[in-house]
């Protein structure tokens, strides 16, 4: 049996020295390891600042410096206001100097295809209060025939009329597609016998009423300086003192649009007659028109017809005239003002109304979008619901 072995003990001189060795170890460990706190911070500063250097650093490489960016944001909205600002102005003058490049052409005699015989011997942009187009066609004579025995003075009154109260009527017409055409030697003969016609430099047919429509004011505002113009169909009465009044009430504003406002449907559908090729424009099927003015009698101030006349080229002609019309306005500052006298019915309406003192601007039957029949009719109408023939001569303008 092999005796049992104890394990070698460690002498006691070897424990001092091991212990001293272990700590100098730890101390050394420790210092690599921790670092006091004023040294820590002094570390973040340190590494904060080098961070500040590189966004001054990054700063200074865009040629900015902090804190200006909201500065700079300020200043560019400031030119951006200024822009817009500069540019309405600059629109203002270019439409102003557009006007009185057209009134001096005028006067030179340079616009001499817009034709009216009946004062052919007079300055060219005689200023008037207000300029009425009787718009028509080659076919509408014994109508034109109606509205002269009725509503619109003959002759010397006619003259009379645009001489003491500024008040010019003329039936609007333009030219047949083929030059010299029976069409328009008829309206010549006729234009001989009561020199009443407005002609435009405008190839007539019922799907150009939008085009004809700029053409006349354009014309209009190069050859006469009014305060109003405006649109009237051969079908439809007029009392025409009172239509003087009532343009009258807004001749201090800038920019009216006067007439019976409606909103009527966009019509899609094929073979119908109103039928809009591009309702598409108008949002979903079922949609109605914005605000116009309905097209048998409307009126506008000076200001628009001069913006008409400067924009002709980019204004866009929808399938109606009326809603062409009411389109050039939607985006300016306009005021359109509803007036239901504008568009009475016939009689008994516009019969009542007279009565009862309130005498219509104009009458029409909806219906036939003007009077029915208004050859035979018209003289009954003027009869019941006219205004009597001196009340234009009685109008304080």
């Amino acid at each position: 049996m092999k005796p049992h072995r104890s394990p070698k003990k460690i002498s006691l001189n070897w424990i001092p020295f091991i212990c001293l060795s272990f700590f100098t170890l730890g101390i050394l460990f420790s210092n690599r390891l921790w670092v006091p706190p004023e040294s820590n911070g002094q570390l973040l500063s340190q590494r904060r600042r080098e961070q500040e250097l590189q966004i001054v650093s990054g700063d200074c490489d865009t040629k900015k410096t902090p804190g200006q960016d909201n500065d700079v944001m300020g200043e560019v909205l400031k030119t951006h206001e200024a822009i817009q600002s500069l540019d309405k102005s600059v629109a203002m003058l270019e439409m102003q100097l557009a006007a009185s490049r057209n009134s001096q052409e005028m006067d030179n005699g340079e616009a001499s295809k817009v034709v009216s015989t009946l004062t052919r011997d007079r300055p060219p942009r005689k200023k008037v209060f207000m300029v009425i187009g009787i718009n028509t066609a080659f076919s509408s004579r014994r109508r034109r025939d109606s509205v002269r025995e009725t509503w619109m003075p003959q002759g010397e009154k006619l003259i009379q009329l645009e001489r003491e109260k500024g008040i010019v009527i003329r039936f609007m017409i333009g030219h047949s597609a083929t030059s010299n055409s029976i069409l328009d030697r008829a309206i010549d003969s006729e234009e001989a016998q009561h020199k009443d016609f407005f002609r435009l430099e405008h190839v007539e047919g019922y799907h150009e009423l939008s085009a004809k429509t700029k053409i006349f004011f354009s014309t209009a505002v190069a050859k006469w300086d009014a305060e109003f113009y405006v649109k009237v169909d051969d079908d439809v009465h007029v009392n025409l003192g009172m239509l003087a009044t009532t343009l009258g009430r807004h001749r201090s504003k800038p920019r009216v649009y006067i007439g019976c406002m409606k909103s009527g449907p966009v019509l899609s559908s094929k073979n119908v007659k109103y039928r809009e090729p591009e309702y598409w424009k108008f949002g979903e099927e079922g949609n109605k028109y914005f605000r116009h003015a309905t097209g048998q009698i409307y009126a506008i101030s000076k200001e628009l017809a001069t913006y008409i006349s400067i924009n002709q080229p980019i204004l866009h002609k929808y399938a109606n005239e009326d809603v062409s019309l009411g389109a050039w306005f939607i985006g300016l500052e306009v005021e359109h003002i509803d007036d239901r006298n504008m568009c009475c019915g016939t009689p008994p309406d516009c019969e009542w109304k007279a009565q009862a003192g309130n005498v219509c601007v104009a009458s029409f039957d909806w219906s036939c979008s003007g009077i029915c029949k208004s050859v035979k009719k018209l003289k009954t109408v003027h009869e019941r619901c006219g205004e009597g023939d001196d009340a234009v001569w009685n109008t304080s303008l």
